[in-house]
């Protein structure tokens, strides 16, 4: 949970945080009851004070992934400090070892002090950084869709392993991003990962309902 004293409870997990069997045994308690998904939050920042570190999110969830089996899996990404073609592919394999269950919170960054991490003075506005994400949404499905379903065949006796017309570039050139594509990974059990998204502004209310396929 989130409860800004609850590590140090008597009955809290002796674990670190950055152990990961600690985010291991909450999936599985989660799946034992039932839970449909379990959510993973994020910060690109360090925000200093109690118990709020925590592993990078997507690499956390390859490991909660072949510790579970069938609870959904949910973790926080920014579209303003990444690069589509890199997340969509880190996406798509966590699809693939979890056999279906990965889902994306898709969120903008909005703090000077993540920004000053990458390399920039200021933070990016509000309107610019919608405008990136509608953008990176765009090309992520050009991507996710430049495989077809059917292009690996793995036909070991003749040789094919898949159908080279199957798979095609998306030559997205954009206002933000130039992607040839094609990626450079089979899609994943679902296609794409379930997209989740938590904006509360008009803006951010305006890219769920366009987007997003569970909102919170």
């Amino acid at each position: 949970g989130h409860h800004e004293a609850a590590w140090r409870h008597p009955d809290a997990s002796p674990l670190p945080l950055t152990d990961i069997r600690y985010l291991q045994g909450l999936a599985q308690r989660a799946e034992e009851g039932l839970f449909d998904s379990i959510f993973v939050a994020d910060s690109l920042t360090h925000k200093g004070g109690g118990a709020q570190l925590s592993l990078e999110p997507l690499t956390a969830l390859g490991a909660l992934a072949v510790s579970t089996k069938t609870i959904g899996l949910i973790g926080t990404a920014s579209t303003t400090y990444t690069e589509p073609f890199n997340l969509v592919r880190q996406f798509t394999s966590l699809d693939h070892i979890s056999k279906g269950r990965i889902g994306w919170n898709i969120v903008t960054s909005n703090s000077k002090a993540t920004a000053q991490n990458y390399g920039y003075e200021d933070q990016i506005s509000h309107d610019d950084r919608y405008t990136r994400a509608d953008e990176f949404m765009e090309v992520a499905r050009g991507l996710w869709d430049s495989w077809s379903d059917d292009a690996i065949v793995d036909d070991r006796e003749s040789g094919q392993y898949l159908y080279d017309d199957r798979i095609r570039p998306i030559e997205h050139k954009g206002e933000h991003y130039n992607v040839a594509g094609p990626l450079n990974i089979p899609r994943g059990p679902q296609g794409w990962p379930v997209l989740v998204q938590a904006g509360s502004s008009d803006t951010g209310r305006r890219f769920a309902a366009q987007h997003a396929e569970a909102v919170f």
